[in-house]
């Protein structure tokens, strides 16, 4: 029992160091620009090691600006967009979670009820009814995270989805609304955002869809790259995508309303 002790109190301990190191971290991003996050080295890694397969080819492009130099409009759109209250909301907005976790139990129950359908209509048709079955798309779930949820996770995190890593992604978001301005969190989030294969930060964006600087983005292209985020690489591949279009005329709708932090 005294071994499992010092066990439980050497995890406490080193969970205690982790939030230290994590609440330094951040701090230090009161006057340091972070030049990385952990998902752009693990995309780095992972660009790199595919290009010397020949899989693809290296690309990347990421640089810094000030919070000045990025076009209001794209602010404006990315709030609109990705979190119209981050304004006013202390990190977590739970009426988004919720939210989101109704719809995503609707699009279940709709998956579910095609899987019945289908085992109902071939289940004298074995092999057929797998092959549909595995051709049927699972449901597409949705989050609610924030833009400060977002950056807390790409800052700091792994990508993988458990419990104790959404748990962590939690006290990062509170480290970081405690700890920064509404500003700053943006300036990162924007700066550090993926926006396509190897493409990171608005500036980098910019040049890559519209061949001009951050600041210069007028509100339907600023609209057009908020729209992307949630699926960056999808949305390069199809730059004629009629819901881009469509949801990008939604977002500059939008945008008037948004009160810049």
């Amino acid at each position: 029992m005294k071994a499992l002790g010092r066990w439980i109190l050497w995890l406490l301990l080193a969970g205690v160091a982790l939030q230290l190191f994590f609440l330094l971290r951040i701090a230090l991003m009161l006057v340091v620009d972070p030049q990385s996050t952990a998902f752009m080295r693990s995309e780095a890694w992972r660009i790199a090691q595919s290009s010397l397969t020949g899989d693809t080819r290296w690309t990347w492009s990421a640089r810094w600006v000030d919070y000045e130099q990025i076009s209001p409009h794209l602010k404006r759109a990315v709030m609109a967009s990705e979190d119209d209250g981050f304004a006013t909301h202390g990190g977590v907005d739970w009426g988004a979670i919720e939210a989101a976790w109704s719809r995503n139990e609707k699009r279940q129950a709709q998956v579910q009820k095609k899987a019945e359908q289908i085992e109902r209509r071939l289940g004298h048709k074995p092999e057929a009814a797998e092959a549909a079955l595995k051709a049927l798309r699972p449901a597409r779930i949705i989050g609610g995270s924030t833009i400060s949820q977002q950056l807390a996770k790409n800052l700091l995190l792994s990508g993988e989805r458990t419990l104790l890593r959404k748990g962590q992604e939690l006290v990062l978001t509170l480290m970081l609304e405690a700890l920064l301005s509404k500003q700053r969190i943006l300036e990162i989030y924007l700066n550090s955002v993926e926006w396509g294969e190897g493409v990171f930060g608005a500036e980098a964006a910019a040049q890559r869809y519209f061949n001009k600087p951050a600041a210069k983005l007028a509100p339907a292209e600023a609209a057009r790259l908020a729209v992307m985020l949630p699926s960056p690489k999808f949305f390069e591949k199809r730059p004629g995508s009629a819901y881009l279009s469509r949801r990008t005329a939604t977002i500059v709708a939008r945008m008037s309303a948004v009160t810049l932090p």
